[in-house]
């Protein structure tokens, strides 16, 4: 009976932290300072009126939160992942996500573990973790899948570019000329980068930041190419059209290799993913049978299973990852 307490009452509370985080993400109004206090890299523990008014709107305990983590180093690499991710929240907010995700991973593993008695708590703790983990997960894939198309959109903005500066525009004029014509990603971080020039930052500085914003070895080859010119000069336009010419061939040959290991790719998911899948339809067809894996000492089998199944993915998506 304590059991179903505890974990009705973890999941109330987990319920209710996602709806605070929510109405906090989904309530606040985030001006023009605040979008570049976030994309112009300005350090997490900064004293800036920026960051001043972000904290000002962030609730009680994510302000709590950030004061608390802002000295460390995590602060700092997760505001860069959010950044990355195109994500609008404080690292206080991320964390409230995170523990919230924790909660209901922990109430979700007491109620399958319910029929086991006291291994019931061992098996909540077991999902604890792992739950903990799937924001940052989510935060991961969103910020691959973002670079993923900034790349693809790379080739054909290098030549808008190119094209722009033969018929007369300043390097300026044709950023933002892309961030009028092209679309999402690329348009909003050109729009970042005419905005924090125009705010007195130089282009060299506003393109680094947009390469720390964008991590792409073909956008580190552009901003080195116009690095380079201006320090030097030359025609600017000419270098770009090899470089589009290099990143658009770069990009078919990724296709393609895309393509020739998506097989591969796709058979480690089902293999990594068919055992859990087939254990909880097994659990629900049949709980008493299942329960009786997570008592001592037969719960070490599922547990070197799982151990097992993450170390033959990782290698799986070692094998068929090729780099260009």
């Amino acid at each position: 009976m304590w059991i179903a307490v505890m974990v009705a009452l973890t999941a109330a509370g987990a319920i209710l932290l996602i709806f605070f985080g929510l109405a906090g993400i989904l309530g606040r109004d985030r001006t023009m300072d605040d979008r570049l206090g976030r994309y112009a890299s300005l350090r997490p523990d900064g004293d800036g009126r920026e960051a001043d008014q972000r904290r000002g709107r962030s609730s009680a305990l994510a302000r709590r939160l950030d004061k608390a983590v802002s000295k460390t180093t995590y602060a700092e690499m997760m505001a860069t992942k959010l950044a990355r991710a195109d994500l609008r929240l404080t690292v206080g907010e991320f964390v409230m996500i995170k523990l919230a995700a924790a909660l209901a991973a922990y109430a979700l593993g007491m109620l399958l573990g319910r029929n086991t008695g006291a291994i019931s708590l061992l098996v909540g703790v077991a999902f604890l973790l792992p739950g903990s983990f799937i924001p940052d997960l989510y935060v991961i894939m969103r910020a691959k899948g973002r670079t993923k198309k900034f790349n693809l959109q790379l080739g054909d903005t290098i030549s808008l570019l190119s094209n722009s500066l033969r018929s007369g525009y300043s390097l300026l004029q044709s950023m933002e000329l892309i961030a009028r014509e092209s679309p999402p990603p690329m348009s909003h971080e050109f729009t970042r980068v005419v905005r924090e020039v125009g705010l007195g930052i130089s282009h060299q500085e506003a393109m680094s930041n947009l390469l720390r914003r964008v991590p792409s070895e073909d956008l580190d080859l552009l901003i080195t190419a116009i690095n380079i010119q201006h320090e030097v000069g030359g025609n600017l336009a000419q270098i770009l059209d090899v470089i589009g010419h290099t990143i658009r061939e770069r990009v078919r040959i990724k296709g393609e290799i895309s393509v020739l290991t998506a097989q591969g790719q796709m058979s480690g998911y089902v293999i990594t993913l068919l055992p859990p899948g087939l254990g909880v339809v097994l659990y629900l067809i049949n709980p008493n049978y299942m329960s009786q894996i997570f008592a001592w000492p037969w719960i070490c089998m599922p547990i070197g299973a799982g151990v097992m199944v993450v170390v033959g993915f990782w290698a799986m998506q070692k094998i068929v990852t090729i780099e260009v």
